[in-house]
């Protein structure tokens, strides 16, 4: 199903772009199609992962730092509803996804069936990027909101889990959302938190996919 889903971003990508690719085995999938179709583009990723592949498979990629534009980005996500408000609570990189995302004329979802929703149903937590200081506080503010809030720790590392930048990664698990939009405004205005891995108004477009179809779902978000 991957590989289906990967083909259907492919048609999306045209010589000459500036493309986003987030992480995950779908977006290996599509790099390799960019190379097998030798799409002249330029890369940018906020995933270790996916600039390795793409520095294996000779993509030209570029540092995020170096553009204010990309034409198109492609990423993962664990839910994503009708609306096109997406989770993506695994990775922890969610600060640099964003930034790419915001910076895409188009920011396109790419799933499985399994993780669409008519409306998100959190069953799994809002990923929050916190400056350390601001931990206790972050935690308190969080709970206000109805929110459980817990350190992400690794047993692949001794003490906490931080992001590429060195902050403290916490996680924010509600048990019923009314309001999302509301929700990630409130979450925004707490001082301390650099950003969350709810997305709202972001993307523009999720294809999934199942077993035997191609569904394209659109949005008015970009």
């Amino acid at each position: 199903m991957k590989e289906r889903c990967a083909l259907a971003a492919l048609k999306y990508i045209k010589p000459g772009m500036v493309v986003g690719l987030g992480g995950g085995s779908t977006i290996s999938y599509l790099v390799k199609f960019i190379k097998e179709e030798n799409i002249d583009i330029k890369v940018v990723t906020p995933s270790f992962q996916t600039a390795k592949c793409c520095i294996e498979n000779g993509l030209n990629l570029i540092p995020a730092w170096s553009i204010d534009h990309i034409d198109i980005a492609f990423d993962g996500c664990d839910e994503v509803d009708l609306s096109l408000n997406a989770l993506k609570s695994g990775g922890a990189i969610h600060t640099k996804e964003k930034i790419i995302a915001s910076m895409a004329d188009e920011y396109v979802l790419l799933v499985d069936e399994s993780k669409v929703f008519e409306k998100l149903p959190f069953n799994h937590p809002i990923t929050l990027e916190v400056v350390l200081e601001a931990m206790n506080y972050v935690k308190k503010e969080v709970s206000l909101l109805g929110g459980q809030v817990d350190i992400r720790k690794s047993s692949a590392k001794d003490g906490y889990t931080v992001s590429d930048h060195g902050n403290v990664i916490m996680e924010a698990k509600f048990d019923h959302v009314d309001d999302i939009k509301q929700l990630n405004k409130n979450l925004n205005q707490i001082t301390g938190i650099i950003d969350t891995s709810l997305f709202t108004g972001i993307a523009s477009m999720a294809i999934s996919v199942d077993d035997l179809h191609v569904r394209v779902i659109k949005g008015g978000n970009k």
